[in-house]
Formats: structure tokens, sequence, C-alpha cells
């Protein structure tokens, strides 16, 4: 059986942290900038991590274990 790669998507979207942890960022941060307030994007713009219950799967998706 092949080996399976790596998500080339997921791999761009994603960082694990040194606790193992995965860290995404905010969607909501792309066009449409007009109508949003500064505050508003100014915490989209900080990240935040994967929930828990998607962690094994976003691991298996970068590390192609």
């Amino acid at each position: 059986m092949p080996k399976m790669k790596t998500k080339s998507a997921a791999k761009k979207r994603f960082r694990v942290t040194a606790n193992g942890k995965i860290k995404r960022s905010c969607s909501g941060k792309n066009h449409i900038l007009t109508k949003k307030d500064r505050k508003r994007k100014n915490n989209l713009a900080a990240g935040a991590y994967v929930d828990c219950t998607q962690e094994k799967t976003m691991k298996t998706l970068i590390y192609n274990k």
C-alpha cells in the first residue's frame, strides 16, 4: 500500500505548537472588511486553536502517519 501524503492545504493552514495543540487562523479577515469595526478585525487577527474533537483528524492530515 502506498504512503499517505501530507495534505498541502492542511500544511499551509495549521501549525503545531510545542505543547501539541494545533493553531489556526480565524476566518472572516479576507474581504468585506469595511463594515467590520476595528475591534472585530483585531480580534480576528489573533488566531485560535483547533477544537479537541478535531485534533486527531488534523494531526493525521499534517503528520501523515
